[in-house]
């Protein structure tokens, strides 16, 4: 038995489906969105409410069923109230902005990182360190929000990195120029340390 592929699918008012044989079509106010449904699984509507049962407990009918009642699922969502993922950017000069449909970001490299906003996907910059990143397929909000946390991923611990610029371990012993009969110490310059953050998460 699966649970998830079990449990029907509320269709709320002003969402369309529409099976044809292995084809599911959901329309809704936010646009539309097509899945070709496993062969074996039968897809049924009735008064407002979608099921998906299958034949047999054939091993890849049992793993398709709940996959199947998931994915129509999140169509149902996607077209009538839409995905959204929020990402914000921690960093010393960390920065976006919004120029069109693309984003701009400076992420601490000598170069701007420019992603651009594929079919389907709209960007939101509430200000210069967060990001909106909204759609209708679940799937490709998802997959755009990692593809932009991938340019500077998050560092463990705690998002920070310490960077020695100059540093001596032992002082160092020099014979000075005006008398050869004494040795000087000249003590080292003290360690500079510079702390940058790399973090750019993603936030649910």
């Amino acid at each position: 038995m699966s649970r998830i592929g079990n449990k029907p699918v509320q269709i709320p008012a002003g969402v369309e489906v529409a099976v044809n044989g292995n084809n599911v079509v959901v329309k809704g106010p936010k646009g539309q969105l097509e899945l070709d449904v496993f062969e074996k699984l039968a897809i049924n509507v009735e008064d407002n409410v979608l099921t998906v049962s299958r034949p047999d407990d054939e091993r890849e009918t049992r793993a398709r069923h709940g996959l199947t009642r998931a994915l129509i699922h999140n169509m149902v969502v996607g077209v009538s109230e839409g995905f959204e993922k929020k990402l914000e950017l921690a960093g010393v000069g960390y920065r976006v902005q919004q120029k069109g449909k693309n984003l701009e970001f400076s992420l601490g490299f000598s170069h701007p990182v420019i992603v651009e906003a594929p079919e389907g996907i709209t960007f939101e910059v509430p200000d210069n360190t967060h990001v909106n990143v909204k759609g209708i397929n679940k799937q490709q909000v998802g997959q755009i929000a990692a593809e932009i946390r991938g340019h500077r991923p998050p560092e463990p611990y705690k998002g920070k990195v310490s960077t020695t610029l100059a540093s001596t371990s032992a002082a160092s012993w020099v014979r000075p120029p005006s008398s050869r009969n004494r040795l000087t110490r000249i003590r080292p310059a003290p360690r500079q340390v510079l702390a940058r953050s790399t973090f750019l998460g993603v936030y649910v």
